[in-house]
């Protein structure tokens, strides 16, 4: 049997006032997501959207719910819930993303990509899908974590250098790779070695997410395949 879909009259208040809050949700995360580039939206600044007018502890959840839904149905953005991973590493206490697990939501879009890519995707960002896949496609390879010197040296065989902060297409390259930190593709980590402290980057939720599609996977193939045919016919 079916679950009724709560209603905000059991909160006390109308549904034009429901309504209303659903629709200030929608439009934070929209705005929120274009002014970030794409970074998760904590959890706690939804919920204050909610609890600064009304004070009901499980109102937020019912607001998310609907918003949810109506980014689905009239958007066609699906909202993707994260769980903050933590480093590989046992050495948490170093890491220097150590702090407590905390929700945080993204949207994608539900169009086939072809349509998405066709009618949406702005080709002026091209340049960062790009980069975000070529390093994604590097840590993957090196088994999900790669130290930062490493990473560097693959992307330098690509031209990239840390130190360029102008870069025709980046500006800052090195900025660009901490974007992807921010946007939770992947993760920073510092451990102790033989060689003193070092700084390893690892697959967060995105990174896990975008690497796990047959997509992803199957472009990796095709790289692979003709590197390795280049160096038979070298």
């Amino acid at each position: 049997m079916e679950t009724a879909e709560p209603n905000f009259s059991q909160f006390g208040i109308s549904e034009e006032e429901g309504d209303k809050l659903v629709a200030e949700v929608i439009r934070y995360i929209l705005f929120k997501t274009h002014q970030n580039s794409g970074c998760p939206i904590k959890r706690d600044e939804l919920t204050q959207l909610v609890t600064k007018n009304y004070h009901n502890r499980s109102l937020p959840s019912v607001v998310l719910g609907k918003a949810t839904t109506k980014l689905s149905t009239v958007f066609g953005y699906d909202m993707k819930e994260l769980q903050r991973a933590r480093p590989s590493s046992t050495n948490q206490a170093r890491s220097s993303q150590s702090s407590a697990d905390a929700k945080s939501y993204i949207i994608t879009s539900k169009l086939d990509p072809a349509v998405y890519r066709k009618h949406i995707e702005d080709s002026k960002k091209s340049h960062l899908t790009g980069f975000t896949f070529v390093v994604l496609g590097i840590v993957n390879l090196a088994g999900g974590k790669i130290t930062e010197e490493s990473l560097w040296h693959h992307l330098a065989r690509l031209g990239l250098s840390q130190d360029d902060e102008r870069n025709a297409d980046f500006g800052s390259t090195k900025q660009a790779l901490e974007t992807l930190v921010q946007q939770r593709y992947l993760q920073k980590d510092k451990a102790n070695g033989p060689e003193g402290l070092t700084l390893y980057y690892e697959l967060a939720e995105r990174g896990l997410l975008a690497t796990a599609s047959n997509n992803f996977k199957e472009c990796i193939t095709q790289m692979v395949m003709s590197e390795a045919t280049t160096i038979e016919l070298d």
